[in-house]
């Protein structure tokens, strides 16, 4: 079981932007490789048609297999439990190595102990994680315990379509119908240290509306986002990034709080603001996400 986190992570791995590729379409896994995109999840579920399942497998695996994607963050998804084609998908995700393994609609802590103990009979390797979809009302009324399950479980992806469909809700600008489940699950992630992707935006060609629910997920808190078009690409990687502005005022605030310290005061304070060890943290995790933003190359 994964323990509680009272601290933020101060090295966190850049998943701004996260694209669904096709695991069927060889020219969309080619493409992939160009793309500034923080990470990838080459789909074998909802993209790919019955008949050409196992093809796509085959193709998906050996693209993680080449070790031609660069910095990208490469993950497989996999066919929900219970399909047809759900043992097989786990078994070569597993065997290639994948940074990640997504699957759909999980909604247990027993779903996902058995999914961690099928990866490593498989032979995945230390380094590919459990990436579990939150999708269904009954995910969301037991998501700290699926939080909770496994230390091999890493990352919470959002599935806000499943979550509209089967709360009977509606799609509106703002998301009220879903605030409610998108912050009991993000609260979830963050006691056990998960990072947690917020939902796709299904209007590719509204790109201010994309971008409005990007800050809005970012504002939330969430890592980064879901995307299902290239051209979301940057607004994403905008949105989860910090500014410069950012930048600028946590280096003031850290130069201000140790220059306090060194006169041996407990807090400071910064363009008329004052600065506590919790402001401090926060500052330190913008710079290092930074960084590491910077670092991808």
């Amino acid at each position: 079981m994964s323990t509680p986190q009272t601290s933020p992570d101060l090295r966190p791995r850049p998943r701004r932007s996260v694209l669904y590729m096709p695991g069927a379409n060889e020219r969309a896994l080619e493409k992939a490789k160009t793309l500034d995109v923080d990470a990838l999840i080459l789909d074998l579920e909802d993209s790919v048609a019955p008949d050409a399942k196992s093809d796509a497998r085959e193709r998906v695996a050996t693209a993680v297999e080449s070790g031609e994607y660069g910095h990208r963050e490469l993950t497989i998804r996999v066919n929900g439990i219970g399909t047809p084609w759900h043992d097989a998908d786990l078994a070569r995700a597993a065997k290639a190595g994948p940074d990640g393994i997504v699957v759909p609609k999980v909604n247990s802590a027993d779903e996902v102990r058995a999914l961690v103990a099928a990866i490593e009979k498989a032979g995945a390797p230390e380094k590919t994680k459990l990436w579990a979809m939150i999708e269904t009302p009954i995910a969301i009324l037991h998501v700290e315990e699926i939080a909770a399950a496994s230390d091999r479980l890493a990352v919470f992806v959002m599935g806000t379509n499943d979550l509209v469909n089967e709360s009977y809700a509606l799609h509106v600008p703002g998301r009220a119908p879903l605030i409610p489940s998108l912050t009991w699950a993000l609260l979830a992630a963050r006691a056990h240290g998960l990072s947690i992707l917020d939902g796709v935006y299904n209007d590719v060609k509204d790109l201010e509306g994309f971008a409005a629910e990007a800050r809005q997920g970012r504002e939330m808190g969430f890592d980064g986002k879901t995307i299902i078009h290239p051209g979301q690409i940057d607004p994403a990687n905008e949105a989860f990034a910090p500014s410069a502005k950012d930048v600028e005022t946590a280096q003031g605030m850290i130069a201000a709080f140790e220059e306090a310290q060194a006169e041996g005061k407990g807090v400071a304070t910064y363009n008329g603001k004052m600065i506590e060890n919790l402001h401090v943290r926060d500052a330190q995790r913008i710079l290092a996400f930074h960084e590491a933003i910077a670092a991808r190359g």
